[in-house]
């Protein structure tokens, strides 16, 4: 889930998402998309960054470049020991919420207090933790951002007392997606008491599937409007509708059937997130690789390895060396662009990019959205990744929320 777009900031999310007349149906529905999508849109990131490290083949001499979204990822990428990670993102409160988790890795005293901001996020010390040992190491427009006051009063980083996990678009869709399973008697926080897969199995079967069959929901799901908590813009939800014969209903039902009963439970941090709101609170709950236990000492020597960028992706690489990097990865942001838009950032991918670098991403559907839509003197420079390795990431991949993955790597005689 990500937000990338074409060139100034200050219209860059409309120059991506925007492809009608301003007063059209589809129009409204995009401009409602960008007013959305202003302020935190993702506190947690919904890609696997396991699969994610495994499809690219990290090595420590490697220059990635990643979409930041909530940032989880980038940290987590480090344990892979690249030589630098830049994550680039157009949104300016994903970029203040990834450089406050850099320098609190960097300078926080302990695990514990980082689990604490980050794993937890909703005790009191949080915002103590946050002026004496992040605030100093902060630039202004990230200190700016978090000691921003909103209409209640309060500054931004006292979500971080409250439950950050609670806040931005998607985390408001999951509480109202709560709130609507209660009135139906529900429990969203049941199925993360199951002693096993199978028992996950009943659970979703008896309680969850038939959520589906609600009138309200189903009215709701079919109001692309209603799914902007999930990222998902115009464009990415007509892909998604026609990934599923019973349209947007059905395949919203099999990606959360696949999160709910294809991984046990507790090794599914996005399952703990989807229905829980949060993270685990035992020693042994899931979490993504930067906040384990095991990884603290790694992921506080290396968080300088990090460069933020607020920025668009076409436009850092634009300004790079040929030749000058090793990996990409660009979430599903390429299901909102163009082919203006594609054409300019596979270009500019394929002259940054060594001889053997590879592209990740993934799509809402299945069907590929850059080939075809590239230039084939461009296109002809990849190979695409064998079909049965993106089958099995996509099956692994835990955040169960994309229809494919998709890997291409540059032929050695292309640069």
């Amino acid at each position: 889930m990500s937000s990338v777009a074409k060139s100034s900031k200050k219209g860059a999310v409309s120059d991506a998402v925007h492809r009608h007349e301003h007063l059209s149906k589809e129009g409204l529905l995009e401009r409602a998309f960008t007013f959305a999508f202003r302020g935190l849109v993702y506190a947690q990131i919904w890609e696997d960054p396991v699969v994610d490290m495994e499809a690219l083949e990290l090595q420590p001499d490697h220059h990635l470049v990643t979409i930041a979204s909530g940032g989880c990822n980038a940290q987590s990428y480090l344990i892979a020991d690249p030589k630098k990670i830049t994550a680039v993102d157009l949104n300016p409160a994903h970029i203040a919420l990834n450089k406050m988790k850099q320098q609190a890795a960097l300078h926080l005293p302990d695990y514990d207090s980082f689990h604490q901001l980050f794993g937890l996020a909703d005790q009191p010390g949080n915002v103590q933790l946050y002026y004496e040992h992040v605030r100093p190491h902060l630039d202004e427009t990230s200190r700016a951002y978090w000691e921003h006051r909103g209409p209640n009063g309060h500054r931004r980083i006292t979500a971080f007392k409250r439950g950050f996990y609670h806040y931005g678009l998607l985390g408001r869709l999951i509480a109202f997606t709560h709130w609507l399973a209660h009135r139906y008697k529900i429990d969203p926080t049941e199925i993360l008491k199951a002693r096993s897969m199978e028992e996950q199995r009943e659970i979703f079967d008896k309680k969850f599937a038939p959520f589906f069959d609600k009138k309200l929901l189903r009215w709701m799901i079919d109001q692309p409007a209603s799914l902007f908590g999930l990222g998902i813009p115009p464009a990415q939800y007509d892909l998604l509708k026609a990934d599923d014969r019973e349209g947007i209903t059905g395949a919203l039902r099999s990606r959360l059937r696949k999160l709910a009963c294809d991984f046990p439970i507790n090794e599914n941090y996005f399952a703990w997130q989807a229905f829980g709101r949060g993270y685990g609170r035992t020693p042994d709950a899931p979490l993504p690789p930067y906040l384990q236990r095991q990884n603290w000492e790694l992921i506080q020597s290396r968080a300088d390895r990090l460069e933020i960028r607020h920025q668009n992706m076409s436009e850092y690489l634009e300004q790079m060396p040929a030749q000058s990097m090793d990996r990409y990865i660009l979430l599903d942001a390429q299901d909102w662009m163009t082919d203006a838009q594609l054409t300019r950032l596979w270009t500019a991918i394929t002259r940054t990019a060594k001889p053997g670098a590879r592209v990740l991403y993934r799509t809402a559907a299945v069907p590929d959205v850059v080939k075809g839509h590239i230039p084939d003197d461009i296109m002809a420079q990849w190979e695409y990744a064998p079909q049965e390795k993106l089958d099995d990431w996509v099956a692994r991949d835990r955040s169960s929320v994309y229809g494919a993955m998709h890997l291409w790597t540059l032929k050695p005689h292309a640069a």
